[in-house]
């Protein structure tokens, strides 16, 4: 590429160029946490790491804490491939549970081990695997859920479980599959026999990404990352049983996809600020899809409300819940070009605002200048994955609306003919703050960040 916005934005130093934020940005880090502006103007430029691995800023440094092919310290067979959707949840007397997603397809070097009692079907090669930490040290490392397919994001729960989503809608009899996917699972990353292997089939069967529980009145927000025209959609869950804690998910409820209406589809909305009033949300005829793929059943006459790679999603402050469309493009069937939107939907309004638009840059037409997966840091602003090709990166925005690399990933790993990093996913904080965790998709690796959050 030549004078991409990646290359103009290293020349300068900053990450403003093709970014737009909403004047109202710093109600996305309301809460106790905003009366600290940490990160305000960055961490400083990141320094190359003499290991090969990953350039922080000055000050802070990484421990590997797993890599794929290593052994499970379980002893349950090989660390498996593509690290993915990932979070940090409290445990007793201190430790921290660090639950990771494997995106495994059929063809992964490194499937999830099959572990009774754990596995959904022998034949998925992906699921979930759990280290345990006491401060530094990792006290243990085993598989939560196996026979999965395609676990890519997810999220946490009020009640300190995982919600494991599978990205794939392949049906029993495809790709060596005995069971249907496309679901949500529920991982006890404490106790993963507590939870099994149990698929969450009223939350809909369709190319999950990532959830998000409003912790007030217990609906679970759920994206779906297709990139197939027509696209995904935004959806609700309504549960029997809201806030019920570990499994009552199970008992069932009722899925229903976001309406804008008069917009059929998000992708043109440019101007950062744009607000939509009356917000509908329509019953999702078969949440199943036992013939027919959600994103294409019939809504009625009045349509749905479609986006292209809709990714990241998390309840953030100010009552509302937030999620990402990592791109779009009119090759591809959108209506318009962009390179990452980031909206918000307050459920109390039903009102939807678009928050944060990233490009379109006239030098750039390719997904990896987007977002990805996204985290709330713990003293105020928003940690962001890249998703792309060539050095990865976390950046870090501010409630300000600076935006500034907190780390990338290095091309030169240090064998010869080796793969360069993949795309990090999965960013996470412990329950103090004081690490970060993030992923390295592939090769997989998982690292601990630690530094002068608090300077």
């Amino acid at each position: 590429m030549s004078a991409t916005r990646r290359q103009i934005l290293a020349r300068s130093g900053a990450l403003g160029a093709g970014i737009a934020f909403s004047g109202a940005l710093s109600e996305l880090f309301a809460g106790p946490a905003a009366a600290r502006d940490l990160g305000r103007t960055g961490y400083g430029p990141l320094v190359p790491d003499p290991g090969g691995l990953l350039d922080l800023p000055r000050g802070f440094r990484y421990r590997v804490l797993s890599r794929e092919g290593d052994p499970l310290r379980s002893g349950e067979g090989p660390v498996p491939s593509h690290h993915d959707g990932m979070a940090a949840l409290p445990g007793r007397r201190g430790l921290v549970h660090l639950v990771r997603n494997h995106e495994n397809r059929p063809t992964a070097a490194h499937p999830v081990p099959t572990v009774p009692g754990l596995t959904y079907d022998p034949g998925a090669k992906g699921g979930c695997t759990v280290l345990t930490l006491d401060g530094e040290r990792v006290v243990s490392e085993r598989v939560a859920v196996a026979g999965t397919a395609v676990n890519c994001a997810g999220g946490p729960t009020p009640w300190r479980t995982w919600l494991t989503c599978e990205e794939t809608e392949d049906l029993a009899g495809t790709s060596g599959y005995a069971e249907d996917h496309g679901f949500v699972f529920e991982v006890d990353p404490a106790d993963p026999h507590r939870t099994g292997a149990v698929p969450l089939t009223a939350m809909g069967r369709f190319q999950h990404e990532a959830v998000a529980i409003d912790p007030v009145r217990g609906v679970v927000y759920e994206t779906e990352d297709a990139f197939l025209h027509p696209f995904g959609l935004f959806y609700r869950f309504l549960p029997e049983r809201p806030l019920g804690g570990v499994g009552s998910l199970r008992a069932g409820g009722r899925l229903q996809a976001m309406r804008v209406p008069g917009v059929p589809d998000l992708s043109p909305v440019q101007e950062v600020g744009t607000r939509f009033d009356g917000v509908e949300w329509v019953d999702v005829p078969d949440p199943l899809a036992a013939g027919t793929p959600i994103r294409l059943q019939d809504f009625g006459p009045r349509g749905i409300t479609h986006a292209q790679k809709l990714e990241g999603c998390y309840w953030g402050g100010g009552d509302s819940v937030w999620f990402v469309s990592s791109f779009a493009r009119g090759a591809d069937g959108s209506a318009a070009d962009h390179f990452g939107q980031i909206w918000r939907y307050e459920p109390a309004r039903r009102r939807l605002t678009l928050m944060v638009v990233f490009g379109p840059d006239t030098d750039v037409r390719l997904p990896g200048e987007s977002p990805d997966n996204i985290c709330l840091a713990p003293g105020g602003g928003l940690m962001v994955c890249e998703d792309g090709d060539g050095a990865q990166h976390v950046f870090g925005v501010t409630r300000g609306g600076e935006v500034y690399p907190l780390a990338r990933g290095r091309q030169d790993i240090g064998t010869p003919g080796a793969p360069a990093w993949g795309e990090f996913a999965g960013v996470t904080f412990a329950p103090d703050g004081r690490t970060m965790y993030v992923n390295c998709y592939t090769p997989g690796t998982t690292f601990a960040v630690t530094g002068p959050w608090h300077g």
